[in-house]
């Protein structure tokens, strides 16, 4: 079992337009994001980092600013492969206000950067007033579990090339570039499929021009052609984000 790591606290208090930077705490009515500030804490999501185990009681949620954190889900023998990705369009620990304190799978930062945590308390208190926040939450939960379920489909039907597609452009949406820092290795662990595979596969994508890979360094140049290598998933994933949790307005 991996352990947890540490989180270095930032001491700045965080502003409305930090919070915001979390698509979901930006759809929020503007008094009810003021009434969360206070209780909002920024911290550091190193790569590599296990915000929770299979299991494990929830005793935060977050929201990624900056950072990408996967869902696993872990087998008995350790094995496991990625059923989710969340970044700065959602949140961490939806099985807390679902009806349970802990959750089936492993939650890891994939992408190195910044979210906001608050208390399991707070937010369940938040919840259970059955207003806008819960609406939010539920249509949020809804968008996920098409994630989840499509990530099922694609990685039964679909070949490695195609995951792989897909899996870059979900990284890329949540992201302010078009490089990543992954090694094959970690992606494979995503995928559930063997390093040789995605090795292979990344070697495909690099010689047809699209992608650049060195030294656990990804560097897509040119997304349109992996939106053309991808299958239908991505974009249906993206459309049901889309629907149900549209691009809140600048203020």
């Amino acid at each position: 079992m991996r352990t947890v790591a540490f989180f270095s606290r930032k001491a700045s208090v965080v502003t409305a337009s930090h919070a915001r930077g979390n698509l979901l705490l930006a759809a929020l009515p503007e008094h009810e994001l003021a009434q969360w500030l206070p209780d909002l804490e920024c911290i550091e999501m190193p790569l590599g980092a296990v915000l929770y185990e299979s299991g494990g009681h929830l005793s935060h949620v977050y929201f990624p600013i900056s950072s990408i954190v996967s869902l696993l889900y872990v087998l008995a023998d350790g094995g496991s492969a990625e059923i989710a990705v969340v970044g700065n369009e959602g949140l961490i620990g939806v099985s807390l206000f679902m009806g349970g304190q802990t959750t089936p799978s492993r939650a890891v930062v994939q992408s190195a950067g910044q979210a906001l945590r608050l208390k399991a308390h707070f937010m369940m208190t938040e919840f259970n007033r059955a207003g806008d926040v819960m609406h939010l939450l539920l249509r949020y939960t809804q968008a996920l579990l098409t994630q989840m379920s499509q990530t099922a489909v694609c990685n039964r039907h679909h070949s490695l090339d195609q995951q792989l597609c897909r899996w870059l452009l979900m990284s890329l949406d949540r992201l302010d570039s078009n490089e990543l820092v992954m090694t094959q290795e970690l992606i494979a662990n995503m995928l559930g499929v063997r390093r040789e595979g995605v090795t292979e596969a990344a070697g495909r994508l690099q010689k047809a021009g699209l992608i650049q890979y060195r030294r656990g360094h990804i560097t897509v140049h040119d997304r349109v052609g992996i939106e053309q290598r991808t299958c239908e998933c991505y974009a249906v994933v993206k459309q049901e984000y889309k629907r149900l949790l549209p691009v809140p307005s600048a203020d």
